[in-house]
């Protein structure tokens, strides 16, 4: 296959080329599962030497282990409901989530099941699967890790794992024996649904951290007797949240009158700060020209929609959240491409007010009424 050069292509030209390619892409998957789940059933793998499928994948077609395993989950799905082959081709569905409905699927479902899952990502088919077929709670727990080799970092921070997980009946945490770990299990979730507002949450714990839960649990003794872990993070995690909304957005049941400050500051009052986070629902209020709104909610940073350096106020009006990406985006269309601010570390745009609203977006009568017409590198005007 010959590969162009994309850096020749305009973005019109580059932006029909990524579509093209990406249904190439799922064309070629889509087929690659149909012939593996034949190869599979004909057992040809055994003929060329080797004693599984996976190690065929692996060692002759050179395929990643996560794309083995979710292939061949696919490929054996598949020919048993031959609908699958076409909601892989058209990306309705992935080899991802044609392996997590796989277990699930039957002669009588799999219609209904496969049309609900459609459109989904992996975390939202496990939130589905979690309704249609629930499963009990697991119980809180704290093991050792088996111990491996480790470099010295990774020394430090080995030492319990904890499983949190909402759980109604009261449970003791229990410290067990280092248990034996396959040599290719796959890594497991780090948050699993398990039914309707029920999760099983699992990561590794420094012995640090786990001196400071044994404390929260005696100091919590006369509230939790039984000293369970979900009800002990849950209080921890309530009162992180709070604290971190009001550092971030000020958020307070209690708030003070403003002190009030100079016209010229660019300071956002704690005020504007309540009133944009509730208006935007703590979510990026970028638009798209397509009418598209992200939909991301972390490394959220406020946006002058009239720039700073324009005159623009931090008022409600002239203020939204963005996040980190279309804060620098909208910074390039003020400064120009490539002239977004940087954090100190170097290492992505930080928080930058001067900004631009792009062509299309729901403010650029406002910007281009308020900002002088800067010329780009090609002597051309941004708007």
């Amino acid at each position: 296959m010959k590969i162009t050069n994309a850096s020749r292509l305009d973005n019109d030209e580059l932006t029909a080329e990524l579509s093209r390619l990406a249904r190439c892409e799922r064309e070629a998957t889509a087929a690659l599962i149909v012939h593996l789940a034949e190869f599979d059933a004909r057992r040809l793998f055994e003929g060329a030497g080797y004693s599984s499928l996976f190690k065929y994948c692996m060692e002759v077609l050179h395929l990643s282990e996560d794309a083995v395993y979710n292939r061949i989950k696919a490929a054996r799905a598949a020919r048993r409901y031959p609908v699958i082959v076409d909601r892989l081709e058209s990306g309705a569905l992935s080899p991802t989530t044609v392996r997590l409905l796989a277990p699930r699927l039957t002669p009588e479902n799999h219609q209904e099941l496969l049309a609900a899952a459609s459109g989904m990502g992996k975390q939202a088919v496990e939130e589905l699967l979690a309704r249609r077929f629930p499963q009990p709670d697991v119980p809180a727990r704290m093991r050792k890790v088996p111990g491996r080799p480790v470099t010295p970092a990774a020394e430090l921070t080995r030492s319990a794992e904890v499983a949190p997980v909402a759980v109604e009946r009261p449970v003791v945490a229990r410290v067990e024996a280092p248990l034996a770990v396959p040599a290719l299990a796959a890594p497991r979730a780090a948050v699993r649904p398990l039914a309707p507002a029920r999760y099983e949450i699992r990561f590794t714990a420094s012995a640090e951290m786990r001196e400071k839960l044994r404390v929260a649990q005696d100091l919590l003794g006369h509230a939790i007797p039984s000293g369970d872990i979900a009800q002990v993070f849950d209080r921890a995690l309530t009162l992180l949240v709070a604290d971190l909304s009001r550092k971030k957005f000020a958020a307070t049941t209690r708030p003070r009158r403003t002190r009030g400050q100079s016209d010229e500051s660019r300071h956002i009052p704690a005020e504007v700060k309540r009133l944009v986070d509730g208006r935007d629902k703590r979510r990026c209020a970028f638009v798209a020209p397509d009418g598209r709104r992200c939909d991301q909610r972390r490394f959220l940073e406020f946006h002058h929609v009239v720039p700073y350096a324009a005159g623009g106020k931090p008022t409600a009006d002239n203020i939204q959240l963005r996040c980190r990406a279309h804060n620098g985006y909208e910074a390039d269309l003020f400064y120009g491409p490539g002239k977004r601010r940087t954090r100190r570390d170097g290492t992505g745009p930080g928080t930058s007010s001067n900004s631009r609203a792009r062509p299309g977006n729901r403010q650029t009568p406002q910007i281009r009424a308020a900002c002088p017409r800067i010329p780009d590198e090609r002597g051309q005007t941004l708007d």
